[in-house]
This record gives C-alpha cells, structure tokens and sequence, in this order.
C-alpha cells in the first residue's frame, strides 16, 4: 500500500493515476495515523516552496515525514523532491525538510558558458544521465528521457545524493536519495513514459523489498 500525502500542493490526480496504471493499491489522504499504516509515502507538489513549506508546518506534517523516512521509503516528486532539501531561495530563504543536504536556487536564465540566455523555465523532455547505475531507483532503465517544468533546481555539494542528472546548462540534480529511504525526482515520471513508470515500479519494489527485511 502506497500513501500519498495530500496537503494542499500536489498533483494529487496524475500520480494516482499512474498508480492505477500500475495496479497499485494507494491511498491519498492527509491522515497521519492511516498514512503511517502504508509502506511507502509519495510527496508531491505543485507551485512555490514557501507555500508548500507553510502548509506542512501548518498541518503539523514536517516531523511526520521525517519520521517516516527514518523507517519507510520516501518519494519526493518535483516541488516534493526540492522540499526534502535543506532550503530554497524561492521568495526569500525558507527552511526545508532537511532529510538531503542541499539549496534550492533559481535558473539564472543567462549562460556564461556560451554568452547566450536560456529559457527559464526548464520546460518539456530531456534526457537523464545516470551517475549512479547501482541504485535501486533507475535499475533497469533504458528510456532516460523525462518531463521537466521547473524554475528552481537543486544545488548540493555532495555528489553521493545525485542518482542522475540532467543537463540545462547546468547538472540539474534529476533523480536524488539518500541510498536507505530518502528518494526524488525533479521531473515528473508520472508524465515521463515508459522512464517514469520504471522509476515509479522501482520504488515501488524497493518498498515491498524493505517490508519484508523489516518484517
């Protein structure tokens, strides 16, 4: 069973219909007690940090999640993933979940490598460059191309939470974990084809693979 955090920001729809697609059991609710009962939670999110970082501390769901990612598998999904970081910059500095070391930081919309500017946001397919094969996210994957919309992007300087990375300038951070429960994707692999399923189905193994160690 698979809990889909419902606080107000997230694209509660295409997620779950993927999961359908999937032939998942899920549910989406805002009741910790019923989402403690799941083995893997997805965190979704739609529009500004601050905003998103508002509604959970007013929900009272900041140190529901990071408990739960001390014992249970954890997905953040485009704003959900720049959420498991340590801040952002989006509309003034605002305090992350802080379960991945990292900074959220805006496009500058002007390359100095070419001299050139670039459209921000970084909107539409790209293609995924895998910096860590071994991880149980992209097992498998051979379609790397996934959909982005995004103006913000992470900024971290420790490299062993970077799974794959796609280029838009610069290295965006694409797929992120923490190798135990902490996972994320800055695109959306709910809209990514047959890339985003397999990273959905891989996690969703990885969940069923850490209930029965834990059993």
């Amino acid at each position: 069973m698979i809990g889909i955090l419902d606080y107000g920001m997230g694209n509660l729809f295409s997620v779950s219909s993927a999961l359908e697609g999937l032939g998942v059991p899920f549910i989406i609710s805002d009741n910790q007690a019923k989402l403690n009962e799941t083995d893997a939670l997805i965190l979704p999110g739609v529009g500004a940090f601050k905003d998103a970082m508002t509604c959970l501390e007013d929900q009272k769901h900041v140190e529901f999640i990071r408990s739960y990612a001390k014992k249970k598998p954890l997905l953040g999904i485009c704003l959900g993933m720049q959420l498991l970081f340590e801040e952002s910059e989006e509309h003034g500095l605002t305090k992350g979940l802080s379960l991945l070391p990292g900074r959220v930081i805006k496009f500058s919309g002007f390359s100095p490598k070419t001299g050139k500017s670039y459209k921000v946001p970084h909107m539409g397919w790209n293609t995924l460059s895998i910096k860590q094969p071994e991880s149980c996210l992209v097992k498998g994957l051979s379609d790397q191309y996934a959909y982005f919309v995004h103006s913000y992007y992470v900024h971290t300087n420790k490299p062993e939470v970077v799974i794959a990375t796609a280029d838009y300038d610069v290295d965006v951070p694409a797929v992120v974990g923490d190798g135990q429960n902490v996972f994320g994707t800055q695109f959306h692999p709910e809209k990514s084809s047959e890339c985003g399923l397999s990273i959905l189905k891989n996690f969703i193994e990885y969940a069923a693979l850490q209930k029965q160690t834990n059993a």
